[in-house]
């Protein structure tokens, strides 16, 4: 008996070990404790599906770079299938409205409009949109996800960096 219970304390020391690591190693490499998110939606179809898992470093490490940035620069890579970074929000700043994951297509400053013919920006912020046409045919800031209010960066929790497809499933079947 009591070397089943020496060997489960083992078994559990090792299993917190790894998870201390881990978890270290997300705080030194991404900047968060917890850089992974599950997609919840198809708005970013076909680039990230219900259930893939995208990493997520923190937007105090990463300059953001805006689709509008990236068309123009010869320098800018391809992000998940598109130009401009795609980023992880806090709509309106809420902590507990689930994030939105959607692509920075550019950025305003506060009294321009936030599109051709569109509202002035009330405050400065990013323009986003997701990347399915189906179903994100206009900005987010045409739209109930954050109607004529512009991202603040503070309201950017990260920048998508990794994805791993489909792992995230099994995340959502609990919640």
């Amino acid at each position: 008996m009591d070397d089943k219970i020496k060997e489960l304390g083992k078994d559990a020391l090792t299993v917190i070990a790894i998870v201390t690591a881990f978890l270290i190693f997300c705080q030194l490499f991404f900047g968060l404790w917890t850089p992974m998110y599950v997609v919840q939606s198809g708005s970013m179809e076909p680039h990230m599906k219900i259930g893939d898992i995208i990493f997520v470093k923190d937007s105090d490490r990463v300059t953001i770079e805006t689709n509008a940035q990236a068309v123009l620069s010869e320098n800018s890579k391809i992000k998940f299938s598109g130009y401009g970074d795609v980023i992880l929000y806090r709509p309106n700043g809420n902590k507990n409205a689930i994030p939105i994951i959607h692509r920075a297509m550019y950025y305003v400053e506060a009294g321009e409009p936030m599109w051709e013919g569109g509202p002035a920006a009330p405050h400065a912020g990013y323009i986003t949109k997701g990347d399915n046409p189906q179903t994100n045919p206009l900005f987010d800031q045409q739209t109930m996800i954050s109607y004529n209010t512009p991202i603040k960066e503070e309201w950017v929790i990260g920048v998508s960096t990794l994805k791993i497809p489909y792992l995230g499933k099994i995340r959502l079947i609990f919640s």
